[in-house]
């Protein structure tokens, strides 16, 4: 039991994360002082994650993955639509 509720609060905390660098973004319309490598390597570290919990078919591992990729790349959309404005 305490496994499960760990793992899910892994998943939300995780997942959330890049939140506030969002509204951060959103807020002040700059990404001046955004590190863009590690948005990108976040990226990457999560799709071979996710490819992993595919291969170990565990579920709440394929959706923090899924979560965790899908606020990375809205974020990097934020991003690129931020710089590429002015």
């Amino acid at each position: 039991m305490i496994d499960q509720i760990l793992g899910w609060a892994a998943t939300i905390i995780f997942s959330a994360m890049m939140i506030p660098q969002i509204i951060k973004t959103l807020k002040t319309k700059s990404v001046d002082n955004v590190s863009l490598a590690l948005f990108i390597m976040f990226l990457i570290g999560n799709i071979i994650a996710i490819c992993y919990a595919y291969l170990i078919e565990q579920k709440p591992l394929i959706i923090k993955y899924l979560l965790a990729i899908g606020t990375t790349i809205f974020y990097l959309v934020v991003y690129f639509k931020t710089k590429y404005k002015k």
